[in-house]
């Protein structure tokens, strides 16, 4: 197993090739109305323009709070979710446009750990079964020792070679996991998307299965994009970082840099409420409460998605015009570092000011259909004003 040096490796990654590039990604899902749901009244805008790219050997975090649009985001670039708009290349073929059995042939490079180990392995089916199922699918039996192969992806992961006979049922959640993780080596990926892979698991056994997917990297030459909510695990696991909010990215960087100095108010929120390990330091530190709940995607705030919560909110642009990801022109930023935020070069000077968000602000935040009314019933007393 290698032993290259964390901060060797990161290098590498970073100024590797691009492995996955991801152009105005849009997956919207129909709102049905009617006696037998035949009437489309609006969508829920679930992914809503990504652009973002994933160097080879590289393992990129996306984080982001429940409802933002991770684990769409993350199916769609593996096509398990059609796309409404917006381009999916990987390794220079445009995925995209592929249909039946072209695609089914590049799923064997993109491969993906679900976040409930129990509710993706078949109850009925054995270790060996499961793991067997994805390499036929490829023609992989035909070629090799199977048997074989399969004894080396259990020893990879940390299970025992008698595991081939059981079923998931007989394993604790941290073994599952480790099996779902074999399942997506068999057939030799080089792109694995993790969604959520330890959140589900207990604490005690998170690191473990962290430590596991690293050394896995390292020994297969995998690139990963980790989908998570946890800030502790996405800057343990990942070279780049990724900000998602309410369909669409806001900040991305390096892991590093993204935590010394978040640019965009949502990442400076979240990065306040991270624990820090030292009471001197973190009874000195100022929290950032958001007002309001996270808006509708089904009805998402006109301009920037975030301005009905941000305490930097300025409403000649804010309200009415969605700002673009761009590389902010500050000294200390590096050419990675992109923010989508009209206002970001003032606010990391101090020439804006953190305000108290306004009442208007937080009322006019969108809770119903494209059309204006409520998904699930009468409007609210705030809508109907």
């Amino acid at each position: 197993m290698s032993t290259v040096a964390p901060e060797t490796a990161r290098t590498d990654a970073q100024d590797g090739d691009v492995l996955v590039d991801v152009r105005g990604l849009k997956v919207h899902f129909p709102i049905k109305r009617g006696i037998i749901f035949d009437r489309t009244v609006g969508y829920v805008y679930a992914v809503d323009g990504m652009d973002l790219q994933i160097r080879r050997g590289e393992t990129y975090g996306l984080v982001g709070e429940s409802g933002c649009g991770k684990s769409t985001f993350g199916r769609a670039l593996l096509q398990l979710e059609e796309l409404t708009d917006g381009e999916v290349h990987f390794d220079g073929v445009d995925l995209s446009s592929l249909k039946g059995e072209e695609l089914r042939l590049q799923r064997r490079h993109m491969q993906m750990v679900f976040q409930d180990p129990m509710g993706s392995l078949d109850p009925r089916q054995t270790v060996e079964q499961l793991l067997l199922e994805g390499m036929r699918a490829h023609g992989l039996t035909k070629t090799q020792d199977a048997r074989q192969r399969l004894v080396d992806l259990l020893k990879a992961v940390g299970l025992p070679r008698n595991a081939l006979n059981k079923y998931p049922h007989e394993f604790s959640g941290g073994q599952r996991q480790r099996i779902g993780i074999a399942r997506a080596l068999a057939v030799d990926p080089q792109l694995i998307v993790a969604d959520e892979p330890v959140s589900a698991l207990d604490v005690s056994v998170q690191a473990q299965v962290i430590n596991l997917l690293e050394d896995l990297q390292e020994q297969f030459g995998l690139t990963y994009l980790v989908i998570a909510h946890d800030l502790a695990v996405v800057r343990h696991m990942s070279d780049r970082i990724g900000v998602m909010y309410l369909g669409s990215l806001v900040e991305e960087s390096h892991a590093d840099e993204l935590y010394a100095e978040p640019l965009h108010p949502y990442t400076r929120a979240l990065m306040s409420a991270v624990p820090v390990p030292d009471p001197v330091v973190e009874d000195s530190r100022e929290q950032i409460l958001l007002p309001g709940d996270l808006p509708s995607p089904a009805n998402p705030p006109s301009g920037c998605r975030f301005h009905t919560r941000c305490p930097w909110r300025q409403e000649t642009l804010c309200d009415t015009e969605r700002p673009q990801l761009r590389t902010l022109d500050l000294p200390e930023v590096t050419a990675g570092h992109r923010v989508a935020c009209h206002w970001a070069e003032q606010i990391a000077s101090g020439e804006i000011q953190r305000h108290e968000v306004s009442a208007v602000a937080t009322e006019r935040t969108p809770t119903g259909s494209a059309d204006g009314s409520s998904l699930f019933g009468p409007q609210s007393e705030i809508e109907a004003e």
